[in-house]
Order: structure tokens, then sequence, then C-alpha cells
């Protein structure tokens, strides 16, 4: 009779190291607003997947779209913002 195992205290055994660090979890957070606009670009295109997209879906969809980029350009400018160094001398 072969018997089986579970391998349940191995993989608790390194749950600790399968969280995100408090360094990750911040990056998720600034990049928030960039995935939240991806998605409405999403939904946008995915609307008119089985249709021809009206004139009403075409202004969705293009708003979406400069939305998901001022997001991009908004983080852009927040890093570079962040990693520069003080002030002039």
């Amino acid at each position: 009779m072969n018997h089986i195992v579970t391998v349940q205290e191995a993989v608790t055994a390194f749950g600790d190291f399968l969280e995100p660090t408090d360094a990750e979890l911040a990056a998720i957070e600034q990049e928030m607003p960039v995935i939240l606009a991806d998605v409405d670009l999403l939904d946008a295109h995915i609307v008119t997947l089985d249709r021809v997209p009206s004139e009403v879906d075409e202004r969705r969809i293009r708003r979406a779209r400069r939305r998901a980029l001022a997001a991009r350009v908004a983080l852009v400018n927040r890093t570079v913002d962040t990693g520069r160094s003080g002030g002039a001398a």
C-alpha cells in the first residue's frame, strides 16, 4: 500500500518568506493608479470585442487610453522626483 504524504509542513515552514515585503507593498501602492487605469482601458476594449465599436465606445477607449498614459507619466514623474538628490548648491 502506498501512503500519500502531504507537504503542508514544508510549505508552511517557509510561509514568512512568501509574503511581500514592505518595500514591495509600497511599490505596488505607488503603481496602483497605473494598474487601475490599465484595467479601465482593458474594460473599454473588452466591451467592443464582439461588435463594431460605436462612437461612444471609441470615445471611451480614447479617454481610457489618455488616463492610462497620464497615470504612467505621473508615476514616472514621481519616481524621478524622489530619485533626485538634495537641493541646489
